[in-house]
């Protein structure tokens, strides 16, 4: 009786050390970061926000976060000089409100689009510039004003914005 629980708690053991292997394989595809080894640094530009309506704090809270990220998450080095193998310029090029959601003839949710227009420069290799746009759109209750709905959404908003940049600059998906 003992020796058959022991072959059981080996074979749970076995188990459990290839579920362990599986979710850490899972966890490192998520951070599939793709920069070449040759490139060694980057400089982010202040992002500016060139939409109709200007949340004055947008523009630096997504620059700082931005640059976090690259710091964080890859070797990176940040420099301010005209000398980086990569160049990043962004610019807000939409935050708008539209209204999505009506029930009894009035609006219930309405809708803040952001929008992002990125440039990569690879001075290493120019075959390999990058240009692209990112948007997410927040929706919120119609009873709030934007300034409350910006509020509530401040963190979400520059935390899915920068994921969507960096995710478009250096993943490989």
């Amino acid at each position: 009786m003992i020796l058959k629980n022991r072959q059981n708690t080996s074979g749970y053991f076995l188990l459990l050390v290839t579920l362990a292997a599986l979710f850490n394989a899972c966890n490192y595809s998520f951070k599939d970061i793709s920069i070449p080894p040759e490139v060694k640094t980057a400089r982010v530009n202040f992002i500016e926000n060139k939409a109709r309506y200007v949340n004055p704090q947008l523009s630096p809270q997504l620059t700082d976060r931005l640059r976090q990220k690259i710091n964080n998450q890859t070797r990176l080095t940040q420099v301010q000089g005209d000398d980086a193998h990569y160049e990043i310029n962004a610019r807000i090029t939409d935050y708008t409100v539209t209204t999505v959601g009506v029930a009894n003839g009035s609006s219930n949710t309405n809708r803040l689009r952001v929008a992002v227009h990125i440039k990569l420069t690879n001075r290493l290799d120019e075959k390999k510039n990058f240009e692209g746009d990112v948007s997410r759109n927040f929706d919120f209750d119609a009873n709030q004003s934007l300034q409350q709905a910006e509020a509530a959404k401040n963190d979400e908003i520059v935390r899915n914005i920068t994921d969507e940049i960096f995710n478009i600059l250096f993943s490989n998906w």
